[in-house]
């Protein structure tokens, strides 16, 4: 989830006790789409982000490690215990996304999941996923952003230029993960355009993008 500067510290109590208990509630919405996006993978993988620790039910015993890095101190509480409960080994470290303690062409695949919405440095931080990922290796990637036509974007940028990001540990409901993604040199893959949730009223955070990029 929320991802600072290197050497920043990031702590947000009481996001973090909201964002738990709000992504347990939703769940039943989320987790099918945490399910597709890790289906499949093998291998070495790093989750950027990785928040309570959600993702780590969903990962294919064909998976040989995860290191979670989560920059959040309660959250990382949460993960810890989330990787006692995961079928596969689960290393949680702290770390911040532009600056990923990892050493250089380490895994086979990368996961962000809710995540590029709060980092400080998108460009930053997928230059240094290109960095630790083996060249043809796998970023997936789960993430709301901007949609909704031109009235829900407008209210997006507002909301991202006001209360949004300090009530929100960092968030941004109007970036466009794609576009970034494509930037930062990663050769696009098949993604699909998702509602969150599917029926009901249309939030900010409702309009999701589902899919793959490789690293050249």
């Amino acid at each position: 989830m929320t991802a600072r500067a290197p050497g920043a510290a990031v702590h947000h109590p009481l996001f973090a006790r909201f964002y738990a208990r709000f992504s347990v509630a939703t769940e039943g919405a989320v987790g099918p789409h945490r399910e597709a996006l890790l289906a499949g993978l093998s291998g070495r993988v790093i989750e950027v982000g990785s928040g309570n620790g959600l993702n780590f039910a969903h990962y294919p015993g064909t998976v040989s490690e995860v290191v979670a890095i989560e920059p959040e101190r309660t959250l990382r509480r949460l993960a810890v215990d989330a990787a006692l409960r995961s079928g596969v080994p689960v290393d949680v470290v702290p770390g911040s996304a532009e600056r990923l303690p990892v050493k250089s062409e380490a895994f086979d695949a990368a996961v962000v999941s809710l995540v590029l919405c709060s980092v400080r440095d998108v460009g930053r931080s997928l230059s240094e996923l290109r960095r630790v990922l083996r060249p043809g290796g796998e970023l997936r990637f789960f993430e709301h952003g901007r949609g909704g036509g031109r009235l829900m974007e407008a209210t997006q940028r507002t909301l991202d230029r006001t209360v949004w990001p300090r009530v929100f540990g960092g968030c941004h409901v109007g970036r466009d993960p794609v576009a970034a993604i494509r930037a930062a040199g990663f050769e696009l893959g098949p993604y699909q355009v998702v509602r969150v949730p599917e029926r009901g009223p249309r939030l900010p955070t409702s309009y999701c993008v589902l899919g793959t990029a490789k690293a050249p």
